[in-house]
């Protein structure tokens, strides 16, 4: 009987440890994607005296990374919250966490109809313009998963799950949200370097 407890608590660290593994290997892979967005970018824009953005990055981009910033500070005392086991926190600030996300998202698809009102559209001659949406759509769509992330942490909280387990997803929910607003902001500052 005390094996088989012992033994369901190795699987249990070893299927954690995987898990962890899996989510590093996931915003590797991430990372490397918008790197190589990043090296296009450079290498079109380095072509011609004629390509480049040629237009100014929409105010809404300043308000955005406030809000995932500061989401990212929520998800930080969420986690400390779970850590504690005060649940009362934990919800209240993961739902602020997921709030901010979601505004961030409404943030980011009224630039793209601020980009388009100055007649900067996805498809068009610059490819330069053609990026803003390429990296402002793909980190949305990792957003998307963030989102999902969240909300999957919080329906944890409401069960609610053992507190190691409730723990432990918080600790991936938390790595990936920062993953997220740290891939933003590399985003936002390489735009703005290269407008």
């Amino acid at each position: 009987m005390l094996n088989q407890g012992v033994q369901q608590t190795d699987e249990k660290l070893v299927s954690r440890k995987a898990q962890k593994f899996t989510l590093w290997l996931g915003m590797l892979g991430m990372f490397m994607m918008f790197a190589a967005l990043s090296s296009g970018f450079i290498v079109y824009t380095a072509s011609g005296v004629d390509k480049g953005l040629k237009t100014l990055l929409p105010d809404t981009f300043i308000y955005s990374t406030m809000a995932i910033v500061l989401s990212s500070v929520t998800m930080h005392f969420a986690y400390k919250a779970a850590l504690v086991g005060n649940l009362a926190r934990q919800k209240a600030l993961l739902f602020a966490t997921l709030i901010l996300g979601i505004i961030f998202f409404a943030l980011q698809v009224y630039s793209w109809e601020i980009l388009t009102e100055r007649g900067v559209y996805f498809v068009n001659n610059n490819a330069s313009q053609s990026f803003v949406y390429v990296f402002t759509g793909m980190h949305l769509a990792h957003i998307i998963a963030g989102v999902i992330v969240l909300i999957t942490a919080l329906v944890g909280v409401f069960k609610p799950l053992p507190p190691d387990g409730n723990q432990f997803r918080m600790n991936l929910a938390t790595i990936f949200w920062h993953f997220l607003d740290l891939l933003w902001i590399y985003i936002y500052v390489f735009l703005l370097l290269n407008q």
